[in-house]
């Protein structure tokens, strides 16, 4: 009887909560996505998990600027290039992206994985942006 009157009680008091809803269990709350507070330095990265975001961002930065670089190519070019260097850089976009795949499925599964991925992004991303450079200077 005593335990009879606990669950009751329990159930009173967990019904006077003012709360909107309730989480059955086995089910997951609408809640936002949890990220560390701890600030990232990619000076240093400690963790796995730090030196995937961070060669992310490496991988970001390097992108931003190849979009500059093509964006003032594509302006100096006459109708006929402009179309020929932005169908190059479709198929220069899917070949990277599948190139660097292939490299990551060695790693598959593996922490490294995202690691791989990124840092072969950057570096192909770093090389087409040299070349796009290169064109750029050559046509004034």
């Amino acid at each position: 009887m005593g335990q009879l009157l606990l669950v009751l009680a329990s159930i009173l008091t967990l019904s006077s909560l003012n709360t909107r809803t309730m989480t059955i269990a086995g089910t997951t709350p609408d809640l936002p996505e949890m990220r560390l507070v701890q600030k990232l330095n990619c000076n240093n990265p400690q963790a796995q998990a730090a030196i995937n975001e961070c060669t992310k961002l490496f991988y970001q930065n390097a992108d931003k600027k190849l979009n500059r670089v093509y964006q003032q190519l594509l302006s100096t070019l006459e109708s006929s290039r402009k179309q020929k260097l932005i169908a190059a850089q479709v198929v220069w976009i899917k070949f990277r992206d599948t190139n660097c795949e292939f490299e990551r499925s060695r790693y598959e599964g593996g922490s490294i994985a995202a690691t791989i991925y990124f840092g072969c992004l950057e570096n192909s991303t770093k090389l087409r942006t040299q070349q796009l450079q290169e064109y750029l200077k050559a046509n004034p």
